[in-house]
């Protein structure tokens, strides 16, 4: 579903140092926004069936409609006024459009009959009470000691231990993720039956997130001309449908692919990137036998070709099931013991009815309203973004990983902290959840120690709601010293707007 894009607001030819031309800029703002974002939202009207999400779709609509004007001019015109906060707009365009156009219209002594009004206090913070409600629709209840949650994926360790599990939520953890790739309905029922427990001793509230495995493509059996062969920019590799042949020693390399309906969808010069982008390759010929690749990127000093390494295709939209005959197995296990279920590899709002049709089947007539959370992992799913989250969120509670492994890997690694700030926005404006996802606190799990870098990046992850850790040896000291991050920046900054604590270092 395209989403319409509106003119822009031209304000180059204005004089917005005079406050009377401001004005008029701002109201012929507030008319194209409601306009076409009201367009936007009739064509998403019939596919929502909460009530509770009509005013947060709607909420978007303006937002899609405001951000596609170029705003800076107008924003740095209202500063010497001190109404500078559009760009704080995110829940409430129209109550903060209404509010600067208001009181900028009191100060020049405008006709009050021109003028929207402003709403009262309660109705315009209504976008951060509806996110809240959201967010414990997914989580549960907010503890009273901090707002941002804590999700830690489990090892299978946890199925016979208990002491794991209690110790972690001891430490601070909210929500325990099961990677449905591995391990099997037995072993899931054991980690979950252990998070129960250690949620009823402690009194915490604990959610379940059963991540499905999804589609990822990846390399299976591999031919390298030894062990310890390395892949050099130059060298080149042949991507295969069946079992990778040696019969041809020009191509020493070789390895199948998991899905290789894949290849018959690539064409030359179309990008491939291995193992996490550790090797970058591009489609150089299409052959019987799949696509010769040649390596474009690799450390100085090689790379091996190892098998069970994810495959990224950046520049094609790969036509795949979003869910495996697996998913669809270990869906009559999920839909009835997870309280939130990881979509990976979700693409469009297709692939979001697909899911909730198939949790129904196996729900059948039960109550129960599971949370779906969308894993953002490639460009097609950041282009559909508003219509997955209205087709999701139209029907039940909904929550957005930015998944930020496949993303860099699929949009490039210096467009990954411009579009995880826009995944952010863009979520706050229909009031819905994010994850911050991969790699958080990552050394410090896995070694003790962490890096500089990654404090900040976790500090900066107190904009979303939770933020999640992978599983290491150190994880309840990555989980104490993130609670520990978490609660300091909440007294500091809520989403974009600073909150001003007195500081107390000078």
């Amino acid at each position: 579903m395209p989403t319409l894009i509106a003119t822009p607001t031209n304000l180059k030819n204005s004089d917005l140092s005079d406050p009377h031309h401001l004005l008029n800029a701002l109201q012929d703002l507030r008319q194209s926004v409601y306009q076409e974002g009201q367009e936007i939202f009739q064509r998403w009207r019939p596919l929502i069936k909460r009530k509770f999400f009509l005013l947060s779709a709607l909420n978007l609509a303006y937002y899609l409609a405001l951000r596609h004007h170029d705003l800076r001019s107008l924003q740095t015109a209202l500063v010497p006024w001190g109404l500078s906060s559009l760009g704080r707009s995110e829940s409430r365009v129209l109550p903060n459009l209404d509010a600067v156009i208001t009181t900028l219209g009191e100060l020049v002594n405008a006709d009050p009959s021109s003028l929207p009004g402003r709403r009262p206090l309660r109705a315009f913070f209504r976008g951060d009470r509806l996110l809240q409600k959201e967010v414990e629709a997914v989580f549960g209840k907010t503890s009273a000691n901090r707002q941002g949650r804590i999700m830690v994926t489990l090892p299978n360790q946890a199925a016979e231990d208990f002491s794991l599990v209690l110790k972690l939520v001891e430490c601070g953890s909210d929500c325990f993720r099961i990677n449905c790739a591995h391990d099997n309905a037995e072993v899931w029922q054991a980690i979950i039956k252990n998070v129960r427990l250690a949620s009823e001793k402690t009194g915490k509230n604990c959610k379940i997130f059963m991540d499905l495995a999804g589609p990822k493509p990846r390399t299976l059996e591999v031919v390298s001309p030894d062990v310890n062969s390395r892949m050099f920019v130059g060298d080149r590799i042949l991507l295969t449908r069946n079992s990778p042949q040696t019969t041809d020693p020009t191509i020493p390399f070789r390895a199948s692919c998991s899905f290789p309906e894949i290849l018959d969808q690539l064409h030359e010069n179309d990008p491939i990137w291995i193992d996490d982008g550790h090797v970058g390759t591009k489609v150089i010929s299409l052959t019987p036998e799949g696509v010769l690749l040649e390596v474009t990127h690799t450390r100085p000093k090689g790379e091996k070709l190892r098998p069970e390494k994810g495959l990224n295709f950046p520049d094609t939209v790969i036509n795949l099931c979003p869910l495996t005959e697996k998913d669809f197995q270990d869906l009559y296990f999920v839909a009835l013991h997870a309280d939130i279920i990881g979509y990976s590899f979700v693409q469009t709002a297709a692939d979001v009815a697909l899911l909730q049709s198939e949790i129904q089947k196996r729900l059948e007539n039960s109550p129960k309203n599971i949370a779906i959370v969308a894993k953002i992992e490639t460009k097609e799913a950041i282009h559909n973004l508003p219509e997955i989250i209205v087709q999701a969120a139209g029907k039940q509670p909904l929550g957005v990983m930015i998944a930020r492994g496949d993303l860099a890997v699929e949009i490039g690694y210096q467009r990954l902290a411009e579009m995880q700030e826009e995944i952010l926005w863009l979520c706050q404006s229909a009031h819905i959840p994010v994850i911050w996802a991969t790699q958080v606190l990552e050394n410090l799990a896995k070694t003790g120690i962490p890096s500089r870098a990654e404090i900040t990046d976790a500090a900066m992850g107190e904009r979303a709601e939770c933020v999640m850790l992978n599983k290491g040896p150190f994880i309840n000291e990555t989980v104490t010293i993130l609670d520990d991050v978490l609660r300091r920046m909440e007294a500091h900054q809520l989403k974009k707007t600073p909150q001003l604590r007195a500081l107390h270092s000078w």
